[in-house]
């Protein structure tokens, strides 16, 4: 007999607990690693698991599935735990979304924003009113910059708004590569390194107490005579302070839009976080370190440099090189403009056949020397980076915020409310050697 909805939902729920509370005694306990039992147990677990959810496949629709599973997922989260604010994260400290919900859908479910459509009186809010909601992942800011900008959009109908907006958007993927921080101050002092000097090197026993070649002499590294003194080698460190910077934007909406929860959610997860993420992207590798500037990538003193060399491919191979030998590193992407990327996919051979499978093939969206490829506009034309982006960090100092007003300019006597989204983060390189910028002009 088939088992029910319900029974493979219980089943497969039954199993990520199992699960859970393998991990949980493993973070316990110092975050010791698996022993053999845990892990065959943990592996029959998370097969069962699977199977329970490949089941439910086939007896439910696509629709109900997700929300099913998003349910589970959310309650039962592998390696997920409840800090002191009740909220989630992973062992590692990255804090979940609630209940997979989005940034605009939180919003428009939190009570604050209940909070003000309900104390709207015949489309009147109270004055100076404002509503801030913290939320996961990116802040966002929508507010009305002048009277001709909120005029302009003061229309019958806003719904056009919720279709289109990803039209402008581009992939962003950095985020994907650098590793991910946290802080709780609006300073970060992290030490950066700038070299590093190996003279290990074999050395013989000393045979006598009153050695011939003093520490530091002419002979003592080179012939190391009789005196057994052992070569030094060091690391050249750097400490380096970066502010938190604030990135912000804000957009008008009338208040029946406000109303409108759909449209609500679209301004935000479409436009508002976006545009604040696109910045970030830019400011992690083109900022100037000026002013409200992050130091990008592109303005890191100590990164490497490779010359244009025979063609693309050859370049980028060398470049990947200097990560390894110079930088003593493991690169793990390259950062290409797209019109580099198209360059590389149009790569022909001797008999014009393109490198990368031509129109049907794969193009450099498959892994380039073994190493994925990071499409990003944020990267100019003519230039590439590749390196360890692990050794790059981005520190989180609050998650994402939205705050809405009438209080800006006449916005209250013209029936409109100001978006607010903002974020506040630090970039900074741990190790520039690590990273190759690679020149890809002829």
């Amino acid at each position: 007999m088939a088992k029910s909805i319900k029974d493979l939902s219980e089943e497969m729920k039954h199993h990520l607990l199992k699960a859970r509370e393998i991990t949980k005694a493993a973070e316990e306990d110092g975050d010791r690693d698996f022993t053999p039992e845990e892990t065959a147990d943990l592996r029959e677990h998370m097969s069962k698991a699977t199977a329970a959810k490949a089941a439910l496949e086939e007896r439910k629709g696509n629709d109900e599935l997700k929300a099913t599973l998003a349910q589970l997922g959310d309650d039962i989260a592998l390696n997920a735990r409840t800090d002191e604010d009740g909220h989630r994260q992973t062992a590692s400290g990255f804090h979940l979304p609630e209940k997979g919900k989005s940034l605009g859908a939180q919003f428009t479910e939190s009570a604050e924003y209940k909070g003000l459509l309900a104390q709207a009186k015949n489309g009147q809010f109270a004055k100076n009113q404002r509503v801030q909601s913290e939320m996961w992942g990116a802040k966002a800011l929508v507010t009305g910059g002048s009277d001709t900008s909120g005029g302009s959009l003061v229309q019958n109908d806003w719904r056009g708004l919720q279709v289109g907006l990803d039209v402008f958007q581009r992939p962003l993927r950095l985020r994907d590569v650098v590793t991910p921080g946290t802080t709780t101050s609006d300073t970060v002092e992290y030490v950066r390194v700038t070299s590093v000097t190996n003279n290990a090197a074999p050395v013989a026993e000393a045979t006598s107490s009153a050695a011939p070649t003093a520490p530091g002499g002419a002979g003592a590294l080179v012939n190391n005579t009789g005196g057994g003194y052992k070569p030094e080698s060091g690391v050249a460190l750097a400490k380096v302070t970066t502010a938190v910077k604030t990135i912000a934007h804000w957009m008008p909406a009338t208040k029946r839009a406000l109303s409108d929860a759909a449209q609500i959610r679209t301004l935000i997860d479409a436009f508002l976080l976006y545009g604040l993420e696109e910045e970030l992207e830019d400011q992690m590798i083109q900022g100037d370190g000026t002013g409200e500037n992050f130091e990008g990538l592109g303005n890191v003193s100590g990164i490497q440099s490779q010359a244009w060399d025979s063609n693309l491919l050859t370049t980028l191979r060398k470049a990947k090189t200097k990560v390894r030998t110079v930088g003593r590193s493991i690169a793990n992407a390259y950062l290409l403009n797209p019109v580099d990327l198209e360059a590389l996919d149009l790569l022909q051979d001797n008999e014009a056949r393109y490198y990368f499978g031509g129109p049907t093939g794969a193009g450099t969206a498959s892994p380039l020397w073994n190493l994925p490829v990071i499409e990003t506009e944020a990267v100019p034309a003519g230039t590439g980076y590749v390196g360890d982006f692990r050794k790059a960090v981005l520190w989180d100092r609050e998650q994402a915020t939205i705050q809405v007003t009438d209080s800006h300019l006449d916005f209250f006597v013209r029936n409109l409310v100001a978006i607010l989204a903002e974020m506040r983060a630090a970039f900074g390189v741990l190790q520039p050697s690590a990273f190759v910028e690679v020149d890809l002009t002829a």
